[in-house]
């Protein structure tokens, strides 16, 4: 094995970390801001912090559906940048406009209708009858209002992952970090009553977070309609529908599973969250914690996998097939060396960030213990998202669509479900082999990789 061909040189790193950084930091301003929310509404006690964690976890089944939707078409808007074809971009546009409302649409139904039932999936701690109906208060409470962020944050993914295809990534960071501070600073004043506003609790962190939504919508309208001519792609982009038959059949066999893959990966995750509940209310604080804290420090690796989309997937729409299989040696070997680091820091860290929380010593203790088995766990991870971002870029959805949501809801939730019901395992035992088990995905992720069977120009 030649390891030279997995370094690359100064030019390469600095066009990687220039499309990166802008990326990293939008994420990192959102994660910590997400940060500063659990820390807010966690001083408000344990079942707040529980409630919240509960809705943000039926939040998340259609952020990832959104994602899935607008990635979809954002294969080809890549390879359609790669190709200077603007109608392409845009016709890709109108698709994902098309496909986030109705997404829309069906989860605004969905929350009204079935938003009790849905909440009610995560509360088993059954000795604790009080603690249960004032966490299920909170959660109710806090989707009511939530409900209102569905259509601003749809349209604002439109502009946000166009723009980033095209490898325009400062501007959803600047506006991201309007949208987080907007956020940040309003969850100040309506949770705990500052300048003389209400303090309206869990509700208040809800009213922020819409808030939040329609200042960042408001800004990408702007700005776009403002620098319109900067982006020849979007003129006319939403004066109709219009696809041409061809492209639309191609774009939804290539992005159906793609959308698929998402919303069953995030309702799998949030099934998987509902058998961690089962261990009691204090793990779902844990586990909230845990999940913000890792997020936070895992955007680097994370955001590498996603540079790997757009920056093979510009390759392979220009015909560039050995510079792309050698972007993506260089690619892993960058993203796993980050991934290392970002586990050190994780496990470094784990314990002095309990200490910013005000919440039970048990729920402490459970997210110490989820954020060091994440941090000896997180280059298992990054290998498999890397080679996720490395087959989507190549069109493979319905690979990446068996490879990730199918081998989670077919394989890691039964598990972590049989390991409780049939083995009565503990948290502290089903939470690592869990984690552990994207070795089987590492392991299909590099025989796929290996063959080169994302190597794939689909626009011509």
């Amino acid at each position: 094995m030649n390891i030279k061909s997995y370094i690359g040189n100064k030019a390469f790193y600095k066009m990687v970390l220039s499309i990166a950084i802008p990326m990293m930091v939008q994420n990192f301003i959102s994660n910590f801001v997400n940060l500063l929310d659990n820390l807010m509404v966690g001083a408000l006690g344990t079942e707040e912090m529980s409630g919240v964690s509960i809705v943000n976890q039926l939040f998340f089944v259609f952020t990832l559906a959104l994602f899935g939707a607008v990635s979809g078409a954002g294969i080809f808007t890549s390879q359609f940048h790669g190709k200077n074809d603007h109608d392409g971009i845009r016709y890709t546009i109108r698709f994902k406009t098309a496909t986030v409302l109705i997404l829309a649409f069906i989860a605004l139904l969905v929350f009204i209708f079935f938003g009790d039932s849905l909440i009610g999936l995560y509360l088993h701690e059954a000795e604790s009858t009080e603690n249960l109906e004032l966490t299920a208060a909170v959660a109710r409470k806090y989707l009511n209002i939530i409900l209102f962020s569905l259509f601003p944050f749809a349209i604002s993914n439109i502009f946000s992952s166009t723009l980033r295809e095209t490898g325009q990534t400062v501007i959803p960071m600047i506006t991201g970090f309007v949208a987080v501070f907007t956020n940040c600073a309003l969850n100040y004043i309506l949770i705990f009553g500052k300048f003389g506003a209400p303090a309206l609790g869990a509700e208040g962190a809800a009213i922020a977070t819409v808030i939040s939504r329609y200042v960042e919508c408001a800004v990408f309208i702007i700005y776009v309609f403002i620098k319109r001519k900067a982006y020849p792609f979007l003129k006319g982009a939403f004066r109709t529908l219009y696809i041409p038959k061809d492209l639309l059949k191609r774009i939804t066999v290539k992005g159906t599973p793609l959308l698929v893959n998402e919303f069953l990966w995030a309702a799998g995750m949030s099934v998987l969250s509902m058998s961690y509940s089962l261990h009691g209310i204090a793990v779902v604080a844990g586990y909230s914690i845990s999940s913000t804290v890792v997020n936070l420090m895992s955007i680097t690796f994370q955001t590498l996998g996603s540079c790997i989309s757009i920056i093979v997937g510009k390759l392979l729409g220009a015909g560039k097939f050995r510079e792309a299989i050698d972007t993506v040696k260089k690619m892993f070997a960058f993203t796993l060396f980050a991934s290392v680091l970002v586990g050190i820091s994780i496990f470094l860290l784990s314990k002095p960030i309990l200490m910013l929380y005000n919440t039970s010593e048990e729920s402490k203790m459970y997210a110490e213990f989820f954020m060091k088995t994440v941090a000896l766990t997180v280059p298992i991870g990054a290998f498999a998202h890397a080679s996720y971002f490395t087959l989507r870029s190549g069109g493979k959805t319905f690979v990446t669509f068996l490879f990730d949501s199918v081998f989670l809801l077919c394989f890691a939730v039964p598990l972590a479900f049989t390991l409780y019901y049939v083995f009565g395992l503990s948290i502290f035992i089903i939470f690592p082999i869990i984690q552990c088990s994207d070795l089987i995905k590492d392991a299909i992720g590099f025989i796929l990789i290996k063959k080169k069977v994302w190597v794939n120009n689909i626009v011509d």
